[in-house]
């Protein structure tokens, strides 16, 4: 009996103790190093087209905070300075970050424009051991550069109760929000490397174009002038992309702005009833065709009929290299991922999305669309690996820490507020470019695009700065580059060349007296 009373005596305080245990509140494990700047110093050089430059290298963070100065966000950046410069007032700084949303900047920083180059063959696959190499088109002859890793990627953490601060995702994961955080960090990075009088230029790639129409407008309203924007592979509205376009019946001008670079890429795949003829000469008569003849029959929906909608066939197949029967039965709206499915379907291969250069075997050959794309099949394992081998040998930084390339930022918010409204529209943020153009009549952007990019058409972007809410005569201030290559141009070396090239002539185009 004793026995059996202590049982339950003990049963009982077992379970008490897990009730009072289960009504605690979770633990705070605080990082001091998490919330405090980190910061390592490192020097090196690179050569860029002949021309020695001495840098000096900080790999490092810095903490948002909120208005009750409670820690955030630990936002990881790296930035190049040229070493023995006697006034930095003069010395152009350019802030640099990818997209995703959700993806790190270690593409750009170590593909395009830092000091080292990660080794890639273009189109084809590389295997480990892998290379890096002195970069020849690194950015550093025309400005310092900080490379940023937005909330969330990389090595940006969120600093969350459990860390011992206030952040949470839904402060960090959408479209206002993350053009808040960049917005921050870039002034806190001028006032802690004393910077706020350097010409500056936001450099932004994919969703980083998005990013940079925000962040542009809203430096621009807090009174920190840039000299330039610099748009690779740009999306300003969701609206126009051509991926979920059956979606959005009556939408066709998501149609109308694929297809130059889907006949860019039949072309190049030699796909074409007509192969005799230059890539420049084919998309310029498709742009016309996409705009003019292609856009009324979309417009006509049902009453197009007979001869007219044979006509509209037949125009399809020899700009784009589909069977005349696959046409009709998409009713002439071919979405991207159906295109990249279906023109190497008889060699059961699928094109890239975002490069379509690229090629792979089919995953699923009977299936609709793509399971994956070979584009980053290709070359995604040699970026991360060589980065993270850099980020801790090199730049003597995270020997302790993760590195996520894909961050993950959970659900995100693409609602955005229209400048000066109130309200929220879906992703479309045009009137921020525009706005800051007309706010700073004197900023400059360039837009560089390529032909072989179905994620963000090249077209695509074209009419979308033709498209800007603002005075014509600010259309002056925008020029315009289209390279030969995908959504990542750098990954063509020949094209690198001509992308750095472009970009340097355009800083000190924009900021020298």
């Amino acid at each position: 009996m004793k026995k059996q009373l202590f049982t339950c005596i003990t049963c009982s305080l077992f379970l008490f103790n897990g009730l009072i245990n289960a009504q605690k509140k979770p633990d705070i494990k605080v990082d001091s190093l998490l919330l405090k700047p980190q910061k390592s110093q490192t020097k090196g050089s690179v050569t860029v087209e002949g021309k020695l430059i001495n840098y000096d290298a900080i790999a490092g963070t810095l903490i948002l905070k909120d208005n009750k100065d409670s820690p955030t966000c630990s936002i990881f950046y790296t930035a190049y300075f040229k070493s023995g410069q006697a006034d930095e007032s003069k010395r152009p700084l350019t802030f640099i970050y990818n997209g995703g949303p959700g993806s790190a900047t270690l593409w750009l920083h170590i593909g395009a424009f830092g000091p080292l180059r990660v080794v890639v063959n273009d189109t084809e696959r590389v295997m480990p051991p892998y290379k890096t190499i002195n970069n020849d088109y690194s950015l550093l002859d025309a400005s310092d550069l900080v490379f940023i890793d937005a909330p969330g990627t990389g090595a940006s953490q969120l600093i969350t109760k459990e860390k011992g601060g206030s952040g949470i995702e839904k402060d960090f994961y959408g479209i206002d929000e993350d053009g808040k955080a960049f917005t921050e960090f870039i002034t806190k990075f001028l006032s802690t490397y004393n910077r706020w009088n350097s010409p500056k230029y936001l450099f932004g790639e994919s969703y980083g174009t998005f990013r940079s129409a925000i962040v542009a407008n809203n430096l621009e309203q807090q009174g920190v002038d840039l000299n330039g924007v610099i748009l690779l592979s740009q999306l300003l509205s969701y609206n126009n992309m051509s991926d979920a376009a059956e979606l959005d019946p009556g939408s066709e001008l998501r149609y109308e702005l694929a297809l130059p670079s889907a006949a860019a890429t039949a072309w190049y795949h030699k796909k074409l009833p007509n192969q005799n003829i230059t890539l420049e000469a084919l998309v310029k008569e498709v742009e016309e065709f996409s705009l003019n003849e292609y856009a009324v029959a979309l417009n006509k929906g049902s009453l197009l009929k007979g001869a007219e909608y044979d006509n509209i066939v037949t125009k399809l197949h020899n700009y784009t290299g589909l069977p005349e029967a696959y046409i009709r039965k998409a009713n002439l709206r071919i979405t991207g991922p159906e295109f990249e499915k279906t023109l190497l379907a008889d060699e059961g291969k699928v094109t890239g999305r975002l490069d379509t250069r690229f090629s792979g075997y089919a995953m699923d050959p009977l299936g609709k669309e793509p399971q994956y794309d070979p584009h980053g099949a290709t070359f995604e394992g040699a970026f991360i690996a060589t980065f993270n081998n850099y980020l801790r040998t090199n730049l003597k930084y995270g020997k302790d820490i993760e590195y996520h390339a894909f961050g993950d930022v959970g659900q995100w918010d693409f609602r955005h507020r229209v400048p000066g409204s109130g309200g929220k529209m879906y992703g479309n943020v045009m009137p921020d470019l525009a706005q800051a153009m007309i706010f700073n009549p004197k900023l400059k952007v360039q837009l560089n695009m390529s032909y072989y990019d179905l994620g963000t058409p090249y077209f695509e972007g074209i009419y979308e700065m033709h498209h800007l809410p603002m005075p014509a005569e600010l259309q002056n201030n925008i020029s315009y580059n289209i390279y030969k290559s995908g959504h990542m141009v750098y990954l063509n070396i020949p094209v690198l060349k001509e992308l750095h090239d472009n970009v340097a002539k355009f800083i000190v185009g924009t900021y020298s007296n």
